[in-house]
């Protein structure tokens, strides 16, 4: 690992499942696998740690609350051509949270993973 990686940690609900899912749909590479508990895969210089309940992440907070999966923090995957990247993926079996949203910067979808943490796939605008 080097200074340039960026570590970013999902709780999921099924470590392997999710395993499948990122080096399926988007080519990231296994790193670590300690499923049920904990696995890691990369793509670039992003590290995405998978902690199950049986991880020390997944360990209660003091005050009783659990770590869950399935939030609206999300990393971005940019792609040049949106709509073929997401006919890719549905033919694949991802699922999306919502249709493709056009704004001044761009275009995005938000897919979901087997537990419910997202990935947005970006299409940035084209500049004139």
């Amino acid at each position: 690992m080097s200074e340039s990686t960026v570590n970013l940690r999902y709780m999921v609900d099924d470590v392997q499942a999710c395993v499948d899912w990122y080096v399926g749909a988007f080519g990231f590479k296994p790193v670590m696998n300690a499923a049920p508990a904990f696995a890691s895969v990369e793509k670039g210089p992003l590290r995405l740690l998978l902690s199950g309940k049986t991880s020390s992440a997944g360990r209660p907070m003091p005050d009783g609350r659990q770590p869950v999966a399935g939030g609206w923090n999300r990393f971005q995957v940019i792609v040049e051509d949106i709509g073929a990247e997401v006919e890719r993926l549905r033919g694949a079996g991802v699922t999306f949270r919502n249709d493709i949203l056009s704004g001044p910067g761009g275009s995005q979808i938000l897919a979901e993973d087997p537990s419910g943490n997202v990935v947005e796939i970006f299409q940035p605008a084209r500049v004139a």
